[in-house]
């Protein structure tokens, strides 16, 4: 099997081991400390670089959220991809725990759940029937019974919960653990009721766009992810189809203006990839509650969604003017919504006058720049922006020249994507026959969208 750890570890910022699970006995806490603490002096920030280093027969996979790296290292020829996978999961299921992972909460959370969580996340066995008659030994049943030798093995915070509750300073599992961990179905228990059987899907595709200071767009990406929520009874079976282009032609079906190529397609651990391959059927038996069904990425040139020109003008040494210019660039029947435009002003800017066409504009001098928000924006038009600034009358001359931050845009255009997808159908089957209420949602919105200024 692919993907072993020999220990996994969870450092404070400065490199400094705060929990750590050794499997195969071959890579201390240690070496992993002094491994990172010399990493971290000569390459800086270790979220500016490589997830993966090898080092001295050591090969050391790790990921930051917060001020907490979550690290594991391994001697042998390992799954990087699965081991990271592995540590961002691992992160989902503190945050289920603690509401958010970060060194105080772990440090207060560690004799409650931190190392039954750890050992239940690689483990393949799971405590049985077990008289636990305190909290040490509950401990050291976790953590000798639930570990697989390094292998992960399971992650779904939602079954987790189910037989590792917390109460306060108090840890409890429950004597058998749930049908979801030993079915093949692990990420969904059985005997899930509702009164009500829905299932509401929404495609978010965020647009990423850098534009250089003579307008040419020098990166141009669209982000896409099917994100779900289900509140079906039972076990049931869904069918999900879209407008990929190769499915089409396969039936034999017109794909002129109508159908997208899916490039860079992630599933979620629901779906039967063989059947995908086969004749790209997405098929699935759901978790319950909310999940992402799959991601996408489409490198294809987009077009702007909302355009930005500015021109700056000094009047003199201690006045600037800054006349700014906003297009929609989608059809009229779409309409962008809670739009907002962050304008870069210099840092000694003072006493703002500022007039718009539409919508209102602030100045925010904790972030060196004038926001501008405009609740809606219909395609096809165009508003403007006027502001003037009072400069200090004396400068520095020796000053090193300012950096010029960019344009940084934000908006949501509902019933809209940029690709194209479309939901050709959503199919639920049950056993028991009933009827459930599928709602499909579109919604584009900005991602990275920066506009360079001269």
């Amino acid at each position: 099997m692919a993907g072993a750890a020999s220990a996994l570890f969870l450092l404070d910022i400065k490199g400094r081991v705060l929990v750590w699970r050794d499997y195969r006995g071959d890579v201390s806490a240690v070496q992993a400390e002094r491994f990172f603490t010399k990493f971290i002096e000569k390459e800086g920030d270790p979220a500016s670089q490589d997830p993966v280093v090898y080092d001295n027969g050591v090969t050391y996979m790790f990921i930051q959220h917060n001020n907490v790296y979550l690290m594991t290292a391994s001697r042998q020829n390992c799954n990087a991809a699965s081991l990271l996978l592995f540590l961002h999961r691992l992160v989902d299921v503190f945050k289920h725990y603690f509401e958010e992972l970060e060194e105080e909460s772990l440090r207060d959370n560690f004799v409650v759940v931190v190392c039954g969580l750890i050992d239940v996340c690689f483990s393949a066995r799971y405590l049985m029937e077990r008289d636990v008659d305190s909290f040490w030994t509950l401990q050291y049943e976790l953590l000798d019974e639930m570990m697989d030798f390094g292998y992960p093995q399971y992650t779904e915070a939602k079954i987790l919960s189910e037989f590792i509750k917390t109460d306060a300073y108090r840890m409890e599992v429950s004597q058998r653990p749930p049908m979801a961990v030993t079915n093949a179905v692990s990420w969904r228990s059985e005997g899930i009721r509702y009164k009500k059987n829905e299932v509401f899907l929404d495609v978010v595709e965020s647009v990423n766009i850098l534009v250089n200071s003579n307008g040419q767009i020098i990166r141009s990406e669209v982000v896409g992810a099917l994100k779900m929520r289900t509140y079906l009874s039972g076990m049931p079976e869904c069918k999900l189809g879209l407008n990929d282009r190769v499915l089409l032609e396969a039936q034999g079906r017109s794909t002129k203006g109508k159908a997208i190529d899916l490039d860079d397609i992630k599933f979620h651990q629901c779906v039967r990839l063989a059947r995908f391959e086969n004749d790209r059927t997405i098929s699935f038996i759901p978790p319950d509650g909310s999940f992402d069904l799959m991601t996408y990425r489409l490198s294809t040139q987009a077009k702007p969604l909302i355009w930005v020109e500015a021109q700056v003008e000094r009047h003199s040494r201690s006045r600037m003017e800054i006349m700014v210019k906003a297009r929609s660039q989608f059809k009229e029947r779409s309409t962008a919504t809670n739009v907002e435009i962050e304008l870069p002003v210099p840092s000694d800017a003072i006493n703002p006058n500022v007039r718009t066409s539409m919508g209102s504009a602030s100045y925010a001098p904790e972030n060196d720049a004038l926001m501008w928000k405009i609740k809606s924006f219909p395609g096809g038009k165009e508003y403007m922006l006027r502001a003037e600034f009072t400069l200090p009358s004396i400068t520095d001359e020796e000053a090193a020249p300012e950096r010029k931050a960019p344009i940084r845009v934000k908006f949501e255009i509902p019933y809209f994507t940029v690709s194209g997808i479309q939901v050709r159908y959503l199919k639920i089957i049950e056993k028991s026959g009933y009827q459930a209420l599928p709602w499909v949602r579109y919604i584009t919105m900005a991602g990275e969208y920066e506009l360079r200024l001269m």
